[in-house]
């Protein structure tokens, strides 16, 4: 069997419903050091991005370091005011169901980013080699 989709690799690390494809791939798993490598690698990610929580978002910088910044780039003596801190801190404020549906965009994220670069590896291996 051929190496496991990177696609079927977000489906299992999600662990989404079982489809028809799943035991061929799961024996594959078992036996192609890449494949679960790639699997494990992609779990960790679930498990770090569902465990994400308010406190490990970004936070607005310092006024100041928004002043030197905005300086530099108008070449000004008038630095543009800060964003709000309700604009940057609005995740603060979510319902528990709003928070959820943003760890599932993170993780969606996460996921098609490591799949996007496994993709790429695979492509650039096959180019210089043969697997």
């Amino acid at each position: 069997m051929a190496h496991v989709e990177p696609a079927h690799l977000v489906r299992l690390a999600l662990g989404n419903d079982a489809s028809s494809d799943d035991a061929g791939a799961l024996r594959h798993i078992a036996v192609c050091d890449r494949c679960r490598g790639e699997l494990s690698r992609m779990r960790r990610v679930v498990v770090a991005a569902r465990t994400v929580e308010a406190s490990d978002l970004p936070t607005a910088p310092p006024e100041r370091v928004w002043q030197h910044i905005t300086h530099e780039l108008s070449h000004t003596r008038e630095p543009a005011p800060p964003p709000t801190a309700g604009a940057l801190h609005h995740h603060r404020a979510e319902t528990a169901d709003e928070h959820h549906t943003v760890r599932s965009h993170l993780v969606l994220g996460l996921l098609v980013a490591a799949a996007v670069w496994w993709t790429r590896r695979l492509r650039s291996r096959r180019s210089g080699r043969s697997d």
